[in-house]
């Protein structure tokens, strides 16, 4: 059996997210899924996502629509609270060092299979006007952060909330400048294998984010969990590889 919530298990919130695993675990054995007692860390998230044993974990939607969707089973989406977006949705901010925007900007993208890294961005991009340059691949939002901060790159898109916890931990995020959004989208999906008993996974989850604490709910910015329909996901578009 295997189990992560890789997606912004930072160390800072590391005991946090055991304490919220705990209590999907607790409720997923109290409706008859057995599950593993603590959390996979360091190994690779496709091993982990496409494992036949996978019993949980949280993935990105554009690798759920490319690649996902017919090995796992599609669980909810975490609610979030975000200024002026739907519940279970999220969306990508697009910084910079400045406020202006260079011709042919250098992009750095965490994940050519990323929705908040790419997908979003490449909307942007789109929407509004902007024929960018040379592209960096960062592996991970805070790298691609830390790639503009640092002047390797001009503009990156990031997560909405890892950009938060950005703000929150990261000193250096204050050097970076917010010039734009996304558009929202649904947020990242909780999955399980693919037989897995979708009603039963739902009534778990939704009693293990009921019975967080108030400070680990804040901490994980974390109420709740909405249940979209695959189609929710799968009719996005998947963009050309940057």
């Amino acid at each position: 059996m295997i189990a992560s919530l890789p997606m912004y298990d930072r160390p800072e919130l590391a005991e946090t997210t055991d304490r919220l695993w705990c209590a999907i675990r607790d409720e997923l054995r109290a409706v008859g899924i057995d599950a593993p007692d603590t959390l996979s860390r360091d190994v690779d998230i496709w091993d982990v996502w496409t494992a036949p044993d996978l019993v949980f974990s949280q993935t990105c939607s554009l690798p759920y629509r490319a690649r996902l969707r017919d090995q796992v089973s599609l669980i909810g989406a975490p609610v979030h609270q975000f200024a002026d977006c739907p519940p279970g949705h999220y969306f990508s901010v697009i910084v910079g060092r400045d406020g202006q925007i260079p011709a042919a900007p250098r992009l750095a993208v965490n994940d050519p299979l990323s929705q908040s890294g790419w997908a979003h961005f490449h909307a942007w991009l789109d929407r509004s006007g902007l024929a960018y340059g040379a592209v960096v691949i960062t592996g991970a939002h805070r790298a691609s952060a830390r790639a503009v901060s640092t002047g390797h790159a001009d503009l990156a898109a990031l997560d909405a909330q890892s950009w938060a916890l950005m703000q929150a931990y990261d000193t250096w995020a204050g050097d970076l400048v917010v010039l734009g959004r996304s558009s929202h989208s649904p947020a990242l999906p909780f999955i399980a294998a693919r037989d897995a008993d979708i009603p039963a996974y739902q009534t778990a989850l939704r009693r293990a984010i009921d019975a967080l604490d108030e400070a680990d709910r804040l901490a994980l910015n974390l109420f709740g969990v909405h249940e979209f329909p695959a189609a929710r996901y799968l009719d996005q578009a998947i963009p050309p590889e940057p």
